[in-house]
């Protein structure tokens, strides 16, 4: 398949190279060069412009948030120019009410439009093991799920309307943020009193709390150890928001949104924007003094 890719961060990298692993025509476009100059070194494409990324039968794009989106055009003008018929997948956490504005926008274009929002950090983008979150048609998702099947372990349809896909997503990531909240608090009382914070990790995630969440993240947040990140804290911080928007969009409230954006504001204030998202969980610790 011919297949553009837009976005070469962290996770775009791995998952164009996965791509041309598996055999598909990958042309790339990135707004810094070195990221598409390393691709081009293991047989991509190099795309002069967006546009260039939306000439074949498929584009993914994996920007960072939707105000990006906007700037390259993937939110309108950029769609006129694509190659009729194209499905752009979109890998990015985005916004609910942005993923309903850019499937009527594809529509309209004429073009498939599929949000895929993925589960996973980098380490898991390079060893194809994502799981991706499908909303769209179900015909452009059944033509994509060979491409899906050699970059994840896993998709998940829910449903034809796309912003399900970024509900989804967005509410497993405040899942996330609030246990790293809540591992920070606990590690930091028992710093605070004389209790070592390493055993008791070792006893709930062998007992009771055995996922990957508490296991990886925990041990990060144990260590102390935020560098590099594998998902920086503003993106942590983006999330959250993401988060409180989508619960004011349905008339509701998430107490707990409330009180991660005060610390990921807290840590942002410190200085802490380029660590791991897991760096909230420091954040009781400072405020304890331990």
């Amino acid at each position: 398949m011919k297949i553009g890719f837009i976005g070469l961060g962290r996770m775009g990298h791995h998952v164009a190279s996965n791509l041309l692993k598996a055999g598909h025509q990958v042309t790339v476009w990135n707004r810094s060069d070195a990221p598409v100059q390393a691709l081009v070194t293991k047989g991509a494409s190099a795309a002069k412009t967006p546009e260039d990324a939306l000439q074949g039968d498929a584009a993914f794009s994996m920007l960072s948030n939707d105000a990006v989106m906007r700037e390259v055009g993937l939110a309108g003008p950029l769609l006129a120019k694509a190659a009729k018929g194209l499905i752009h997948v979109n890998l990015a956490t985005i916004s609910v009410e942005f993923a309903r504005e850019l499937q009527a926008a594809h529509k309209t274009a004429g073009l498939g439009y599929i949000s895929a929002p993925v589960f996973g950090r980098p380490e898991m983008a390079e060893a194809a093991a994502l799981v991706l979150v499908a909303g769209g048609e179900a015909a452009d998702i059944t033509k994509m799920q060979p491409v899906f099947d050699v970059i994840g372990s896993r998709t998940v349809p829910v449903g034809a309307e796309a912003e399900k896909a970024n509900l989804f997503k967005i509410a497993g990531n405040f899942m996330i943020a609030s246990e790293l909240q809540a591992t920070g608090e606990a590690f930091a009382l028992l710093r605070k009193g004389g209790v070592d914070p390493a055993l008791f990790h070792d006893v709930l995630g062998g007992r009771l709390f055995t996922g990957a969440v508490f296991k990886a993240y925990g041990a990060m947040i144990l260590n102390r150890a935020y560098e590099p990140a594998g998902f920086a804290l503003t993106l942590g911080l983006k999330d959250v928001n993401l988060a409180r928007s989508a619960a004011q969009g349905l008339d509701m409230t998430l107490p707990t949104a409330e009180l991660l954006k005060t610390n990921y504001d807290q840590a942002v204030q410190w200085g802490w924007q380029d660590k791991d998202w897991a760096a909230i969980g420091e954040v009781p610790a400072k405020k304890a003094g331990v």
